[in-house]
């Protein structure tokens, strides 16, 4: 079974703090270290946590990461909701904040499905001080492409298509639809639900989908899908830093037209594909994923 996830922070030698930034007040978990920061940034059904699992498999090989960065994005777990609409510039910029406010001039940054998107803003808009990207399960154009275009854009992630739907059904109930995923989630329903999300759901940990239930901000997935719609990609050129993709082959929200778009788009880019991975691919297979951030070292 898969490593549960954890809100302890302290367990993995990690500091919660709150950083001012543009985008309003965000919940950091930081760790010590010299040298370039590990920037980590969750997908949009998630929050820090995401990468507890990734962190307890680095410590356990007796390599934990140094200089840990894990934010709760704004909007998503203690991090409020931003006064102003979030776009990617901006939520980049965010981050980078964060990042210098914990101490670090220079970074590495792993980003999973949306979070993917934002990781390669955050590296266009600091080429200078981004020294690494790692993408895991990455969202790519496809996404942009179910939101605008839902009848053939949905047709090719259907699975997207259809959580996008049901995030702005919650969105319109009281409370962004808290009771119903409880709910689904007291009724064992939930772990049903969640299962095209991974290789082998009857070796998920519990928590993980659990999580899905407590940290979903349906108003936020909704504005995170608007947003990537928005996305320039021709502002990934300015990326000069490796970059290295990790995604699973049963991946319900990324393909390899996401991977051939951005080889087109970056200098230095390559793509491995889990045959034992869903879409969570840090939680599947965190010893891929840290043999993909070891390899953007330097």
């Amino acid at each position: 079974m898969t490593t549960a996830l954890s809100d302890d922070a302290a367990a993995l030698g990690l500091t919660r703090r709150v950083v001012r930034t543009g985008a309003g007040p965000v919940v950091v978990h930081a760790g010590t270290g010299d040298g370039p920061g590990v920037v980590l940034l969750h997908g949009a059904a998630g929050s820090w946590t995401t990468w507890t699992p990734l962190l307890r498999h680095a410590a356990e090989a007796g390599d934990p990461l140094p200089g840990v960065v894990a934010l709760d994005l704004p909007g998503w777990g203690g991090s409020p909701s931003p006064g102003a609409p979030l776009t990617a510039a901006s939520a980049a910029h965010a981050v980078a904040e964060v990042a210098r406010a914990c101490g670090h001039e220079r970074w590495r940054v792993v980003g999973h499905s949306l979070g993917g998107f934002l990781a390669l803003r955050l590296a266009a808009l600091e080429p200078e001080r981004t020294t690494g990207v790692v993408l895991v399960s990455p969202t790519g154009p496809a996404v942009g492409d179910a939101v605008r275009h839902p009848v053939r854009g949905g047709a090719r992630l259907p699975w997207f298509a259809g959580m996008l739907v049901a995030m702005r059904a919650l969105a319109a109930l009281p409370g962004q639809g808290r009771g119903v995923l409880t709910a689904l989630d007291r009724l064992g329903v939930l772990p049903r639900l969640a299962a095209p999300l991974f290789h082998d759901p009857g070796t998920i940990h519990p928590s993980v989908t659990a999580a899905l239930a407590s940290e979903i901000r349906p108003l936020a997935f909704v504005a995170a899908a608007r947003a990537s719609t928005l996305v320039d990609l021709g502002a990934f050129q300015a990326v000069r830093c490796r970059v290295r993709a990790v995604r699973g082959a049963r991946d319900v929200f990324a393909g390899s037209r996401d991977a051939a778009a951005l080889r087109r788009l970056l200098p230095d880019f390559a793509e491995e594909v889990l045959p034992d991975a869903g879409h969570f691919a840090a939680v599947e297979r965190p010893d891929a994923v840290l043999a993909a951030l070891a390899a953007v070292a330097g």
